[in-house]
């Protein structure tokens, strides 16, 4: 059976690629739901049900009483006790922009005759949902939602996941029932990975399907050992004793009584309020210790709720307001090689073009030849891909595809594709290089890395006139951009004065710019931002790098022999001593403006920041190497290890954790403060930590 679209459904008639859509679709639902190893994204998935549903709405022969749009789930699994739901587990409508969300407003406001409503703003979390019932405060059953009307117990396994507890607290009614979406810590996931990865074993490829295949062990101790949480979303009304008359109040309730309700809900009066939030949950979605794909809207009142009632298998009084979708399957076609600055050959994965968090995607990472032998891809596999923000696209893995032939075993190139130079692999090193300093693709890349905005941030210079320049004959040496003049420059096809005024101005000011920034610049193997960062803490000119000892690097804490050793062979190269004498005859600083940190007076050292949010006069980058000048280390995770977090505008889940541990938080201003008078700081060790964990500070 087909599981992608035909090259051309249009040739279908609707009765046809409707039961074509259902055949995909019952597929990927039993992939999905009954064997958590889906080969399509929720994004593509809601497309295909989505097709389905305008199909079934505007031809009504096209209707079936078997449809998937009038299921909810898969079948419950034969492993576990089933449990019928005395109060169906639904699914959701989904609306993927605001024109979606706008439309389902509109429709709940003609359903209620124009009443006003007030609405819940939740993060719809990727996990598990499941059903718990209580019986006087103590749990009695748990069990998943299944196909919506009957699903599997598996309150063994739930009993183990620490965050729903086993008895209530509080004033509670004789018989409670919640609901909520069981999932897997991103550092769980993670960790389990790294495991995996050190036993020589395939990667787990997300966090939802291990979660979900976690909660179906049939082995508890494996969902124990596994740091499985919850959040819970709902309270049922089981008729037993009146239930607050808002789902806000419900919410409340459940917190009330022991249950964890997130903190992220908040309570709307206006649409364009809604909206907002969406924006700002999207720019913190990788803030979160879980994943989540986007919001769920839902009538705060009751009564409107019952009033409004359902359609099918969906509430029209809620919807499923989706984040862009992050991960997609698409076919890899096949692996070409890049070569670097650093003379890596890197792999890249041309793919069957895909859309991933709202842009199209033909490209993705490999890193290198062992990562996709770990990986076990290979040309012409079914693979699944993340584009997490900004970040590249890169490859999970590939997608199980029964009864496909697989290509053979990717095997890098001997020979540099650019320059035909034997290709080499030190011991220890991970990538396959080109020796040979002078290939073009290397200094291609290296003058992409100078002039870029994180390095000497010459900005007009991007990536097309690089390559004009070196084919032009202008620049073959980094430090030549400081010869470029405007008579070179207006030349060019395209250029012309303003632009050229524009490149030659930003030239000049990036003499100006920090120590550390040019060390990054030069592209020294192993030598990024925060190295470069721990290096201009140390010393005062790059003279003093240049003449440093392997033993002198390694005194530096963070600063292990193989960096050490790239620094002193960069620096002991004919060809690279050129290019620093070019910068210094160009005028450019390679010394300190302020005379750096002394290694023996490191006032913060053993300190352990986290920086979250947004800072309005550095970017975070720039805040944790100002704490790490003093002495002190950058974390990306705040733990009962950290002293001190640093919480910007729109902080997330960094901040809730902070509080919840009672690790002191700084606002912007005191880090500034405390920046100019690092002496100032309390230190702080485990025992003061302790002290202030009752009542976190925001100091």
């Amino acid at each position: 059976m087909t599981t992608s679209s035909p090259e051309n459904p249009d040739s279908l008639s609707p009765v046809q690629r409707a039961q074509e859509l259902r055949d995909q679709l019952w597929f990927h639902n039993d992939r999905y739901y009954n064997n958590d190893a889906p080969v399509i994204s929720d994004g593509q998935y809601d497309a295909l049900m989505q097709e389905l549903r305008d199909l079934e709405a505007n031809y009504p022969e096209c209707r079936a009483a078997n449809s998937p749009t009038q299921m909810v789930g898969g079948s419950p699994s034969d492993r576990f006790p089933q449990i019928e739901h005395p109060i169906p587990m639904l699914s959701l409508a989904n609306a993927f922009d605001r024109d979606g969300l706008e439309a389902w407003h509109r429709r709940v406001t003609d359903l209620l005759d124009g009443q006003r409503f007030k609405m819940v703003a939740e993060l719809k979390i990727d996990g598990l949902a499941v059903r718990l019932v209580y019986r006087n405060g103590e749990f009695v059953l748990g069990a998943t939602r299944g196909n919506g009307q009957t699903g599997e117990d598996v309150t063994h396994n739930l009993r183990q996941v620490s965050s729903i507890p086993h008895q209530l607290v509080g004033d509670y009614p004789p018989v409670v029932e919640a609901r909520g979406e069981v999932y897997l810590p991103l550092d769980s996931f993670r960790r389990m990975n790294v495991e995996r990865e050190r036993a020589g074993e395939p990667l787990y490829a997300n966090p939802r399907n291990t979660g979900a295949g976690t909660i179906r062990q049939l082995d508890p101790t494996v969902v124990r050992d596994r740091n499985m949480e919850i959040w819970t979303y709902s309270l049922n009304d089981t008729g037993d004793s009146p239930l607050p008359g808002s789902h806000w109040d419900a919410l409340s309730a459940l917190a009330s009584w022991g249950f964890r309700v997130n903190r992220e809900n908040h309570i709307f009066d206006t649409l364009d309020e809604v909206c907002d939030f969406y924006d700002r949950m999207l720019a913190q979605r990788h803030d979160w210790e879980y994943e989540a794909d986007g919001l769920v809207v839902k009538v705060d009142s009751i009564a409107q709720q019952n009033a409004l009632g359902f359609a099918g298998r969906e509430p029209r009084w809620a919807i499923a307001y989706k984040f862009p979708a992050e991960r997609a399957n698409t076919r890899l076609l096949d692996i070409v090689i890049n070569v670097g600055r650093t003379g890596s050959l890197n792999p890249q994965a041309i793919l069957e073009p895909v859309v991933v968090s709202g842009a199209t995607v033909q490209h993705a990472s490999l890193h290198n030849e062992e990562d996709i032998h770990r990986k076990d891809v290979r040309i012409g596999d079914m693979v699944e891909i993340e584009r997490a923000g900004d970040v590249i696209p890169h490859v999970i893995g590939p997608v199980p595809m029964p009864g496909e032939e697989r290509g053979p075993v990717f095997r890098m190139p001997e020979y540099c594709p650019e320059c035909e130079t034997a290709v080499v692999k030190e011991l220890g090193d991970a990538m396959h290089r080109c020796p040979n300093s002078a290939c073009p693709a290397q200094f291609f890349e290296s003058l992409k890395h100078f002039v870029s905005r994180g390095a000497m941030d010459m900005d007009g210079l991007g990536e097309r006139w690089c390559r004009i320049l070196i084919d032009r004959g202008l620049v073959s040496d980094v430090s030549h951009v400081y010869s470029l003049t405007m008579d070179q420059l207006v030349e060019l096809d395209r250029m012309g004065e303003k632009l050229s005024t524009r490149i030659l101005t930003n030239i000049e000011a990036s003499k100006q710019r920090p120590l550390a920034r040019i060390l990054f610049a030069l592209g020294i193997l192993h030598v990024g931002a925060e190295v470069a960062e721990l290096l201009s803490a140390r010393y005062a000119s790059i003279d003093d790098i240049a003449t440093a000892s392997i033993d002198d690097l390694t005194e530096i804490d963070g600063i292990g022999p193989r960096i050490a050793e790239s620094i002193v062979s960069y620096f002991a190269t004919e060809r690279n001593q050129e290019t620093i004498a070019g910068l210094r005859d160009a005028g450019v600083r390679l010394w300190q403006e302020l005379a750096p940190v002394d290694a023996g007076d490191q006032p913060w050292k053993g300190q352990t920041f986290v920086i979250t949010g947004t800072l309005s006069t550095m970017t975070r980058r720039e805040a944790e190497g100002k704490v790490k000048a003093l002495g002190a280390s950058a974390s990306s995770s705040v733990s009962r290890k950290t002293n001190w977090l640093v919480a910007g505008e729109s902080a997330g889940s960094k901040l809730a954790t902070a509080e919840r541990l009672g690790v002191p938080i700084l606002d912007e201003d005191r880090l500034l403060a405390l920046l100019s008078d690092p002496a100032s700081i309390l230190i702080q060790d485990a025992a003061t930590q302790e002290s202030t964990a009752a009542s976190p500070t925001l100091l």
